[in-house]
């Protein structure tokens, strides 16, 4: 199939398709499809408001020919996908607000595909799933709308995205790709297609189940880490003992793993988990450590708020009609995404105390917080006031110089989530 220069469709331009689509379109043909209009418009005009990709990278690749036979085409019109032969669905796989997974996207995505499917294409999968559902969920999807069997007039692989977003350092051709399909054969072709593009190299997995359960393990490792290391800071807390002097001593260890405690938000860690608890639990196990780790973790937001209005309480602040300034509102630093951003939960906590929050976030999609959150990032007006408490929650680099006396009063109260404030100007840490 690489012989014939395969067109490429990838399904959904968001922070995960759209820096996959520019990377293909260097060397074949892409066409990028989103239901959403605006975003297509935006991206036509060479524009990326993730700030994934550069304005002169995108302009570089996009084409304003869908039959070019390279560079990418970005369209929401489902008939011009179908002259593609091979299809990459990049949707979003989030958890409803029983954190129960919630595959409507995926399966949404699938339907689209399923009607411009045609005999001899690939369907590959890179949203984060749990082991069984490209070939149990998506996959009839695809046979029952395209009306055609699968391996035999169709394919389907699983290669999990291992994006980061803001990070510009590993970006998806410096990152290892684990590559997965339906067939040994449909394995190779998948395989070979990626390591055309992917300067880290692959991973052939020895199934698609298997690619499925590497990419969920991935997070779910990690948000245990971070939650054992957030307990550790309320233990610490109690004992009066600094984390970050803990941290750094023990981390001299050569076999240390040196996580942080701190906010596990954003469309990965904090929800990943919740898609292999629930697999496990149809399978009849109950898992503890995985879901004791989300408990943990999903805590810390009131845990914060509570422990920031006990030291303004010590400084004898009038709590309720209190002022506190929230810095950063994103799910990580240096990043606009505010995807599932759990700064949310320390300000409905403060909120519970009738306590006046302010946010001031110079990286957030102000448009996506507002409309997500109801949250206004005030970046203009929060610079004049002065508050009773600070709480650091996200280490954008703007912060790391910021000139808290202007924002203080004499017994103001900071609290630095992220550990990245000199001791001097901080009252507390997580």
């Amino acid at each position: 199939m690489l012989n014939t220069q395969p067109r490429i469709a990838i399904i959904g331009l968001g922070y995960v398709g759209l820096p996959l689509a520019v990377e293909f379109a260097k060397k074949y043909k892409v066409l990028g499809f989103d239901i959403n209009a605006e975003r297509i418009s935006e991206l036509n005009s060479g524009f990326d408001h993730t700030l994934e990709i550069g304005g002169e990278e995108l302009k570089h690749v996009l084409t304003k020919d869908c039959t070019s036979p390279v560079g990418l085409y970005c369209t929401n019109n489902i008939e011009e996908i179908r002259q593609c032969t091979i299809y990459i669905v990049t949707v979003p796989t989030p958890v409803d607000k029983n954190n129960r997974p919630d595959l409507t996207p995926l399966i949404k995505a699938s339907v689209t595909v399923g009607q411009v499917l045609k005999r001899g294409d690939i369907v590959i999968y890179e949203s984060t799933v749990y082991p069984g559902v490209t070939e149990d969920e998506c996959v009839p999807v695809l046979a029952k709308i395209s009306g055609l069997e699968f391996n035999v007039d169709f394919f389907a692989g699983y290669s999990p995205e291992r994006i980061n977003p803001g990070d510009k350092k590993h970006t998806v051709a410096n990152i290892l790709k684990i590559t997965s399909g339906s067939t040994p054969e449909i394995a190779e072709i998948i395989d070979q297609l990626y390591n055309s593009i992917i300067v880290a190299g692959t991973h052939k997995a020895s199934s698609i189940k298997v690619a499925e359960a590497a990419k969920i393990i991935e997070n779910a490792q990690r948000d245990i880490n971070i939650a054992f290391v957030n307990e550790l800071a309320m233990i610490f807390n109690r004992l009066g003992i600094n984390t970050t002097d803990v941290l750094n001593a023990a981390s001299t260890k050569w076999n240390f793993l040196n996580f942080k405690p701190g906010l596990v938000g954003g469309h990965c860690i904090g929800v990943d988990p919740y898609y292999l608890a629930q697999k496990a639990q149809e399978a009849g196990y109950y898992p503890e450590i995985i879901l004791a780790g989300r408990r943990v973790n999903d805590g810390m937001g009131a845990y914060v708020a509570d422990q920031l209005i006990k030291q303004m309480v010590q400084q004898k602040t009038q709590i309720t009609e209190a002022k506190v300034l929230i810095l950063g509102f994103t799910f990580k630093e240096n990043c606009p995404d505010v995807r599932n951003t759990k700064v949310i939960d320390i300000i409905n906590r403060l909120k519970e105390y009738n306590v006046h929050v302010t946010v001031h976030d110079p990286w957030a999609n102000v448009a996506h917080a507002k409309h997500e959150y109801g949250i206004i990032c005030e970046n203009g007006e929060s610079k004049t006031r002065k508050y009773d408490g600070i709480i650091l929650a996200v280490a954008h680099d703007e912060f790391k110089d910021i000139k808290l006396a202007e924002l203080s009063k004499k017994n103001t109260v900071v609290y630095d989530i992220k550990s990245v404030l000199p001791n001097a100007m901080v009252s507390s840490r997580l």
